[in-house]
């Protein structure tokens, strides 16, 4: 047998990609996600299409429910609230939020999370 690897071996051995909602970028990474305020409870998951929903009990009003969204986000992933910030769609239920930090621990981080749920 040759010390060749084959093209097989080769895609078995390469990482998982990143999912839908997550973008890196040289700061940390960028997630995109769906909030559903006034939720009966609160969840955090992965949509069928590869999305990420969140429902909080907060109402949209003054912040409280993007302060719940980001509370989720950091107990979810074990990340501490001040490295999240929302950069676009603080008043829409469409948001983005930037996670500071190494974008390849970030993104391993929330690989793990969605190993956890499944």
């Amino acid at each position: 047998m040759s010390g060749r690897r084959s093209c097989t071996d080769k895609l078995l051995s390469a990482p998982p990609a990143d999912p839908v909602f997550l973008r890196r970028n040289p700061g940390g990474v960028t997630i995109q996600l769906r909030v559903q305020p006034r939720a009966r409870r609160l969840a955090l998951e992965a949509t069928a299409e590869g999305g990420l929903k969140a429902a909080v009990t907060a109402a949209p009003e003054d912040g409280k429910a993007n302060d719940a969204v980001v509370a989720l986000l950091a107990q979810a992933w074990r990340l501490p609230k001040s490295t999240f910030e929302i950069v676009r769609g603080g008043t829409a239920r469409e948001k983005t939020l930037m996670v500071a930090g190494d974008p390849a621990v970030l993104a391993d981080r929330i690989a793990e999370w969605m190993r956890q749920k499944d």
